[in-house]
């Protein structure tokens, strides 16, 4: 398992959240190698995604409510957001578009915006 760091924003984000909700969530958010090994494969995983930008890339786990973006460098886990999935899923919904979440994400200027915020964040 690798160790998972929050950034400042992520953190903020998580704890937000009620302390049952943020307990079930690092639960459940428990990232491996293996994980995240074949998700170009046949059958990528449904937990997790892949989205790649500019040659970087940006990992997706998905649990009931929320969706946790990060990327893994060397031996961790750096959280960039931690945001509710209706941030997303409900712009899909509504513009209708004919790609998965993650191909829709790695198209959208805002999301990469979120994203560099995060990745700018001070790791706590």
């Amino acid at each position: 398992m690798l160790q998972i760091v929050f950034n400042e924003i992520s953190a903020a984000e998580i704890s937000r959240l009620d302390t049952l909700a943020q307990l079930e969530l690092l639960d459940a958010f428990k990232v491996t190698e293996a994980d995240l090994a074949d998700l170009d494969g046949e059958h990528p995983g449904k937990q997790y995604g892949k989205i790649v930008r500019d040659g970087k890339t940006l990992y997706r786990f998905r649990t009931d409510d929320y969706r946790i973006y990060f990327e893994v460098s060397e031996d961790s886990v750096v959280v960039h957001r931690v945001l509710n999935k209706n941030t997303y899923s409900d712009f899909l919904f509504r513009s209708k578009m004919p790609l998965s979440e993650d191909e829709q994400l790695a198209e959208s200027k805002h999301f990469w915006k979120l994203i560099d915020e995060g990745r700018q964040a001070h790791r706590i």
